[in-house]
């Protein structure tokens, strides 16, 4: 699978996030064949779970499938820039890419406010690929706080 058709999957998880009113995020864990093994969109307002971030939900779901926390060779494709918390989690499992849709200028941790997959202090710094339906996903979420204003 490439990657613009694994967004399009995650951009599937974000739009299904508006149904619970959290913010539309979706992210798709593949394995090293390219089959989805994770999927995961933000549940934080559904589930009053703070670390109800779509990329976790995906992570948990390729771990409890794979039965391993190590995901090694593993693509995690998000909407959004992760967090530093999810950027942490991917590290910790040890994904070998992460792809993401669009910048978030307010809370990335992938190159934005900070880079924490890149810190060379870290075990483990996975390939990344950035700005895949970059405009897809910024549109979604835009729409989503233009109507939350």
């Amino acid at each position: 699978m490439n990657h613009a058709d694994a967004m399009r999957l995650a951009l599937e998880e974000a739009r299904a996030a508006l149904d619970t009113g959290d913010v539309p995020v979706g992210a798709v864990v593949l394995d090293p064949a390219g089959d989805v093994i994770g999927r995961g969109r933000n549940t934080r307002e559904r589930d009053g779970d703070p670390l109800g971030h779509a990329e976790v939900v995906a992570l948990r779901e390729a771990a409890e499938r794979t039965g391993q926390w190590r995901l090694e060779g593993c693509t995690l494709v998000v909407t959004l820039e992760p967090c530093t918390m999810c950027a942490g989690a991917l590290v910790g499992a040890r994904v070998d890419r992460l792809v993401f849709g669009a910048w978030d200028d307010k809370a990335g941790a992938v190159g934005s406010l900070w880079d924490v997959v890149r810190d060379r202090r870290l075990n483990h710094r996975p390939e990344v690929v950035s700005g895949v339906l970059a405009d897809e996903s910024a549109t979604l979420l835009r729409e989503f706080f233009a109507s939350h204003r």
